[in-house]
């Protein structure tokens, strides 16, 4: 049986999405159970995410034998397991596709993250995945690096669908709508429907408080810690309610346009003194999606405190809480540039162990 506080957060307008995949989860049948019990209606996944993924259990010993039997090279390999758990995914999700007109349903697979700084071989990753995949309900994950923005345009002026991911700031959110609507131009040009080309763009959460935070700590004003990451979120809310509302969105809207939904990622909670759905809890309001770990979304199932709009009332919180940062010493600026070049490197750090791991494992 569904949450009864699950219900009243899908009720809220939030799409649930579960920040995880794998093999297991698929061929155990999980991923129906909890799409069926827990309101999931969207699956995330990246690099990280497929590094664990392959090195539990047995799961991929068939393909990787396989794979190896045939000499595959280790790069197309990885490409081989990973769209393969992608295009699995998406078919059990395809009954949420359809029943949603194509707004959830959608699973997301991300670009080789080493190319986050190379515009041309992103466009050529993102066009292979989508062909191997082939689904309609995938999502091409894109990092929002300044090399990305043209490569995220480029993509969804040929008709696919990508979830932006890898924003911290305020400034790069708006770039990414900017490049977003761009893309939709371009398709509208073209003559494709605009209805089939939908796009999340995935803003971090925790990994903002956790930057600051220890920047804080040093300052010596924790009484401002673990606030910076909501705030941050709900002023990227904002930003998105001004886009909504210009003229360029609604011809593109009148020409059959879907929204770019905010999408909270990395919502699980990094300090264990801070409530655990803290960045569920506080980032609700219409039109959103919210990506969770499994835990995350077992603890808001529990006892998440679910208590309507959380985000627009608080605007001009969030707009102290970021000022009293700034006043504090903390540069904003900083933060989410060594934000972004963690993300990649982290990502990078994954997909070389994933890499690694096929290797090792590509022995007939």
């Amino acid at each position: 049986m569904s949450s009864e506080i699950l219900n009243k957060l899908s009720g809220q307008g939030v799409s649930i999405w579960l920040d995880d995949i794998s093999r297991d989860r698929l061929r155990t049948g999980n991923l129906e159970q909890l799409i069926r019990d827990k309101n999931v209606v969207g699956v995330t996944s990246n690099p990280t995410i497929f590094a664990g993924a392959l090195g539990k259990g047995d799961a991929y010993n068939s393909q990787l034998h396989d794979l190896a039997v045939r000499g595959v090279e280790v790069g197309e390999a990885v490409r081989a397991i990973t769209t393969y758990d992608i295009r699995w995914a998406a078919d059990v999700l395809r009954p949420v596709f359809d029943a949603t007109q194509g707004t959830d349903g959608r699973v997301s697979l991300e670009v080789d993250p080493r190319l986050a700084r190379e515009t041309e071989k992103t466009v050529a990753e993102a066009r292979a995945l989508w062909w191997m995949v082939d689904r309609p309900n995938l999502f091409i994950k894109i990092p929002a690096t300044l090399e990305g923005l043209p490569a995220i345009t480029q993509a969804l002026a040929e008709g696919i669908s990508v979830n932006v991911t890898l924003i911290f700031s305020l400034e790069r959110y708006r770039q990414v709508m900017d490049a977003w609507l761009a893309g939709l131009e371009a398709a509208q040009a073209k003559g494709l429907n605009l209805a089939t080309i939908e796009s999340v763009a995935s803003f971090f959460v925790s990994r903002v408080d956790t930057e600051i935070d220890k920047r804080l700590d040093k300052l010596g004003k924790a009484e401002l810690k673990g606030k910076a990451g909501i705030a941050n979120a709900r002023l990227a809310y904002a930003a998105f309610e001004e886009v909504m509302n210009s003229e360029r969105w609604q011809r593109l809207r009148a020409a059959g346009a879907r929204p770019q939904r905010p999408l909270w990622a990395s919502t699980g909670v990094k300090n264990p003194d801070y409530v655990d759905t803290m960045y569920v809890d506080e980032l609700v309001a219409p039109g959103t999606v919210n990506t969770m770990p499994e835990k995350t979304l077992d603890a808001t199932g529990d006892h998440g405190r679910i208590q309507g709009d959380t985000i627009r009332p608080f605007y001009e919180q969030a707009w102290n809480t970021m000022a009293a940062l700034k006043e504090a010493g903390v540069d904003y600026d900083d933060v989410v540039k060594v934000l972004e070049d963690e993300g990649v490197e982290k990502f990078e750090a994954s997909w070389n162990e994933l890499l690694e791991s096929v290797k090792k494992n590509l022995v007939v």
